[in-house]
């Protein structure tokens, strides 16, 4: 009798400890990124703009799949504000992928870091439909960048989506327009033990998985670093 072959976990197979470390460690870039880029506040997300975000979109080391026109593929985290009696202020955090769009070839060929901030209302709706395409059904707009720039009030007026990049250590506000968002669903049943749709995790009704504590934690600092600011003014 031949012996059966063993079977190998399935790639997004929720009980397989590598596929939940991949994505628990994407979270742990995000909140690097975060870091990296608050930790200059002359070149990173001006603090206001911060403070007024609705959502905040981290995409780590987003890379080309392909030669050519729209090759970018990338996957990320969002969170949104929410107002859930636990006082957590911030969503757990949902898996997304973002594709498409010709803003690739302004980057070349290197990794880069990818942030967007969702201004109002309006753009955290579509994010919450859980897949849209900037400049299509959301408007979006290369992000301010240091701290003179929040002085322009032009960005909240216009933009639903800012959008930030980060490469070879530069940071700076980037088009993204044509670019696809979409919910990550594969890797929301990792995290999550099942699939639980984008509204229910990005309004606050899902518990944060234990492996989103870094990132989470860092989206809290600087969005209460950003709220005493906006105090103090």
């Amino acid at each position: 009798m031949i012996p059966a072959k063993p079977t190998k976990p399935a790639k997004f197979d929720k009980h397989n400890p590598a596929t939940e470390s991949e994505i628990v460690k994407r979270l742990d870039n995000s909140a690097n990124v975060l870091d990296e880029i608050m930790g200059t506040p002359d070149k990173g997300i001006p603090t206001k703009i911060l403070g007024d975000a609705k959502c905040i979109v981290v995409i780590p080391s987003m890379v080309n799949i392909a030669v050519g026109f729209g090759g970018r593929h990338g996957k990320g985290v969002a969170t949104c504000r929410t107002t859930d009696s636990q006082g957590n202020r911030w969503s757990p955090p949902a898996p997304i992928t973002i594709t498409g769009g010709s803003w690739g070839l302004q980057l070349g060929g290197q990794a880069v870091d990818l942030v967007m901030l969702v201004m109002n209302q309006k753009g955290m709706d579509h994010l919450l439909s859980s897949k849209f395409k900037i400049g299509a059904e959301a408007s979006g707009a290369a992000g301010p960048v240091g701290r003179q720039a929040a002085a322009d009030t032009d960005w909240k007026m216009k933009a639903e989506i800012l959008t930030y990049s980060r490469a070879r250590g530069l940071f700076a506000g980037i088009d993204l327009n044509g670019a696809a968002i979409r919910q990550d669903k594969d890797e929301t049943a990792v995290l999550y033990g099942k699939m639980l749709p984008f509204q229910t995790i990005l309004s606050g009704n899902a518990s944060a998985p234990s492996g989103s504590k870094t990132f989470l934690a860092a989206v809290h600092k600087y969005s209460q670093v950003a709220a005493d600011k906006k105090e103090g003014e």
